[in-house]
C-alpha cells in the first residue's frame, strides 16, 4: 500500500486537496485501497483554507508517516510558514519515497533548502519570484511538473492532478493512469514536459466564428490551411476573414496555425512512440526539418530534446 500524506498549512488552497481524486480513483480501478491517504499539520486540528473552510487534520509525528508528501499550496506563498514545518520538510525529503510541491507549494521546499541545484516548476504568475529568491533553483516556468530525483514540483492547481497522475503511473502503470483519467473526465493526461499555456487558450477569439476556423484547423492540421480554406470553413472571404481574425487574435492566421501545428507535435512527441517523420507529417509540416525549424524557433529546442526529456521524466 502506497501512504499518501497531505501537509496542509494555514490558508492552504482548496485546489490543492482535488488531487487526492487522482488516489480515490486509482483505488476505485484497482478495486482495493492501493492508496491510503490522510491530512496532517504540524500541530493538527482544524486548519483554516484560503476560502475560509476548515480540514481537520492529524499531527505530524514520527517519520514515516507516508511514502509520499505532498505540500500544499497557498496564496501567499512568499511567507514562510514557519521552522517546525520547514523541519518537517526536510525529514520528509530524507526518509520519504518522494516529496511534491502543488502549486505554490513549492515554496515551502525552496525555504526548506531541499531544491537548490534542482530543476522546479510553480504557477507561472509566480516563477519570477521563485527564481530571484532562490537563484540556485533552476526554474522551469513553462512546464506542467517537474521530477528531479524524489523531488516533485507542479504549476498551477490543475497541473498538480497532472502530476498526481504521473505519481500513479510510476507506481501502477501507464494503462491504470488512463483508466484513471477517464474517470475524472479529463480530456488528456498531460506529461510533464508539456507548455503551462494552451494555444487556443492563448488566442481566445471573442466571436464564434473565429473560434471555429481555430477549431477547424485543429482538426485538419495535416490538411494545407491557407487563409483561402480557412475562410470558406466560416463563410468569409479571405481579405474579411484575415481582418477579423487578426484583430480578434493579435495573430495573423498563418502564425496561429503554425502555432496551433507546433503544440500537437509537441503533444504527440511527448506522448507517442510516433517517429518524427510521422509526428511532422501528422500536425502538417513540409517535412521533419521544417518541423525542427519551428521548434528552435518557438520553443528554443529541437524536438529530439522534448522527447528526451519527456522520457526522462516517465523513467525518473
Amino acid at each position: 500500500m502506497h501512504r499518501v500524506g497531505y501537509l496542509i498549512t494555514e490558508g492552504f488552497q482548496v485546489m490543492s486537496l482535488a488531487t487526492q481524486a487522482v488516489f480515490e480513483f486509482a483505488n476505485i480501478v484497482a478495486g482495493e485501497t492501493v492508496y491510503k491517504i490522510e491530512n496532517f499539520s504540524i500541530e493538527g486540528g482544524t486548519v483554516r483554507s484560503s476560502l475560509g473552510m476548515y480540514m481537520d487534520t492529524l499531527p505530524l509525528g514520527a517519520p514515516g508517516l507516508a511514502d509520499t508528501w505532498m505540500i500544499t499550496g497557498t496564496l501567499t506563498p512568499l511567507t514562510p510558514p514557519g521552522e517546525n514545518a520547514l523541519a518537517s520538510v526536510r525529514g520528509f525529503v530524507s526518509s520519504a519515497r518522494r516529496t511534491a510541491g502543488l502549486c505554490t507549494g513549492c515554496f515551502i521546499l525552496a525555504q526548506a533548502g531541499v531544491l537548490d541545484n534542482r530543476r522546479a516548476t510553480t504557477h507561472w504568475a509566480f516563477a519570477k519570484k521563485l527564481r530571484e529568491m532562490h537563484p540556485r533553483i533552476e526554474v522551469e516556468e513553462d512546464r506542467i511538473f517537474i521530477v528531479d530525483g524524489q523531488i516533485w514540483t507542479s504549476a498551477g492547481m490543475t497541473a498538480a492532478l497532472d502530476m498526481a497522475l504521473g505519481m500513479v503511473e510510476k507506481d501502477l502503470g501507464t494503462d491504470m493512469a488512463r483508466s484513471v483519467a477517464r474517470k475524472l473526465v479529463m480530456h488528456q493526461r498531460r506529461s510533464g514536459g508539456q507548455s503551462q499555456h494552451s494555444e487556443l487558450l492563448t488566442l481566445s477569439p471573442k466571436s464564434d466564428r473565429i473560434q471555429s476556423a481555430l477549431d477547424y484547423a485543429r482538426k485538419h492540421l495535416s490538411r494545407p490551411l491557407s487563409v483561402e480554406v480557412l475562410a470558406e470553413a466560416v463563410h468569409l472571404s479571405p481579405r474579411q476573414f484575415t481582418r477579423v481574425f487578426t484583430a480578434e487574435t493579435g495573430q495573423s492566421p498563418a502564425k496561429a496555425v503554425e502555432n496551433l501545428r507546433l503544440e500537437a507535435a509537441r503533444l504527440m512527441i511527448e506522448q507517442s512512440v510516433h517517429s518524427l517523420d510521422v509526428v511532422a507529417k501528422e500536425t502538417g509540416f513540409r517535412d521533419r526539418r521544417h518541423m525542427r525549424e519551428v521548434f528552435i524557433r518557438g520553443y528554443g529546442v529541437p524536438p529530439q530534446a522534448v522527447r528526451r526529456d519527456a522520457r526522462r521524466i516517465v523513467s525518473a
